[in-house]
């Protein structure tokens, strides 16, 4: 009987990981499970199972010793390491009093893990958004509408990866009916691990861009990896894919499944939508008004999607109203801050798709004063990255932008398209030091800036020197 506290036994643990992975268990411990996950043993708390990964810097079995002294219950751990006589991860187990599992691979063996804890819910109903841009945002969207009709669990912040899902799904517990997780993607083969761990009931794609096109290597290829968030179907499951996706044919082809495209014609029950600018839309829904506050019409396509999912579920018309009108805006994703400079920060990412569509947004609101593009790089993309900028230089030059500031090495084939337009243009590649400066001398009270690049830029730091402050 498992121990009242405990996520999993330890016996349950090593016998989940034992099938192609040869784990075993080693224990000196008097418990018999444990009570919480984590990879950074400044996280550990008393009855965690801390689980030590290798990565290009940084190897977690050198944070062994600190994650039981700080009261790790057990650690999951590599065959080799175990073996490691300069460790001396047996002795120091025996000294806490705690377990070792080891496997080969301590990777592979966390997302085992989350797998056969998943598997002790049953009942769970598991969603998976993936995507090249509005997965978080179709994530938070879709939960606060679910929420209203059922107890829902998502993963928190963009824990998406293949360490972040997998922690994330230890935070299911058994009064939860719904999970809600995005799925993200950095390399080859992830969303098909991601998708094997979660094993989705509804799955959506969100579009295919060209976000870590650097890494995967062309838009086709992207949209095969994220397909694979349907390679675990078994023909009872769902597919939401958008239909004016380029790729939305070759998205659908093999599922074993029911596939709904969804678009703005896609829901009968919606009825106008009229922009408010900076401050959402108001969405007509059954005849009744929503006040979305997300602003932009990719966060209105960001809605639709989390709509499709909670139509899924059977949510009511009332549910999806109140839980449009519940989403409260995520950091550098769309917000607005105010004060006597307006801040549009959406710093959080960028890449060509949703680089176009804020600016698109931003020169198309009502303002009262001038509108100063910040503009950071867009990274990961690889090869397409000068042309990428330059096609990004070429819709500055005709936006209403009236003042543009250009940050990063990566934005200079825009800084000399915009150079040979005649457009007033700053170019930069220090944000604290002279962009900081430069923007001090040149805003003034009443100006609308928008802050938007990739999250390496840390354009968020601006802030400071603007003096927005959030209206949420």
């Amino acid at each position: 009987m498992q121990e009242e506290g405990n996520l999993m036994l330890f016996s349950e643990l090593a016998a989940a990981l034992e099938k192609g992975m040869e784990g075993h268990l080693l224990s000196f411990s008097a418990g018999r499970g444990f009570s919480s996950v984590c990879i950074d043993s400044r996280e550990v708390k008393p009855g965690a199972l801390f689980v030590a990964l290798r990565g290009a810097v940084q190897d977690g079995h050198r944070y062994v010793e600190a994650a039981f002294k700080a009261g790790a219950a057990a650690a999951l751990v590599e065959e080799a390491a175990l073996l490691d006589r300069s460790l001396g991860l047996a002795d120091l187990a025996r000294k806490a009093c705690a377990a070792l599992i080891a496997v080969k691979n301590t990777l592979q063996a966390l997302q085992a893990s989350a797998h056969s804890y998943l598997s002790k819910f049953p009942n769970l109903v598991k969603i998976g958004i993936t995507g090249s841009s509005g997965k978080t945002t179709t994530k938070e969207i879709a939960s606060s509408i679910i929420a209203r009709e059922k107890r829902v669990v998502m993963n928190p912040g963009n824990l998406n990866s293949e360490t972040g899902l997998p922690l994330s799904v230890f935070n299911v517990r058994q009064d939860h009916e719904v999970a809600v997780n995005e799925l993200g993607m950095n390399r080859k083969g992830e969303i098909a691990e991601l998708a094997a761990v979660l094993n989705p009931k509804i799955a959506l794609v969100t579009g295919t861009g060209t976000s870590h096109i650097g890494i995967i290597g062309s838009k086709r290829l992207i949209a095969l990896e994220k397909r694979d968030i349907f390679s675990c179907f078994s023909g009872n499951e769902t597919a939401l894919i958008p239909s004016d996706d380029e790729y939305r044919d070759f998205l659908a082809e093999g599922t074993n499944g029911k596939i709904r495209f969804y678009n703005l014609e896609a829901f009968p029950e919606l009825g106008p939508v009229r922009d408010l600018g900076l401050w959402g839309s108001e969405i007509s829904w059954e005849g009744s008004p929503a006040r979305f506050p997300l602003p932009g019409k990719y966060n209105l396509r960001n809605a639709l999607a989390a709509i499709a999912i909670a139509q899924e579920l059977g949510c009511g018309g009332r549910a999806i109203r109140e839980g449009l009108e519940s989403v409260k805006p995520l950091f550098g994703r769309g917000e607005i801050l105010e004060g006597p400079v307006t801040v549009i920060r959406d710093c959080y990412n960028a890449n060509p798709e949703s680089m176009e569509a804020v600016i698109e947004f931003c020169d198309s609101i009502p303002v009262t004063g001038r509108r100063i593009y910040v503009i950071g790089s867009m990274l990961e993309l690889g090869r397409s990255s000068e042309e990428a900028h330059r096609k990004l230089g070429r819709q500055l030059s005709r936006s209403r932008g009236d003042l543009i500031f250009l940050y990063g090495e990566e934005t200079l084939p825009a800084a000399e398209i915009l150079k040979n337009a005649g457009n007033k243009v700053f170019f930069h590649t220090t944000v604290m030091g002279c962009l900081a400066r430069l923007l001090r001398e040149h805003i003034q009270t009443g100006d609308y800036v928008l802050l938007k690049g990739s999250r390496g830029c840390a354009l968020e730091q601006l802030g400071d020197f603007i003096g927005g402050k959030s209206c949420s």
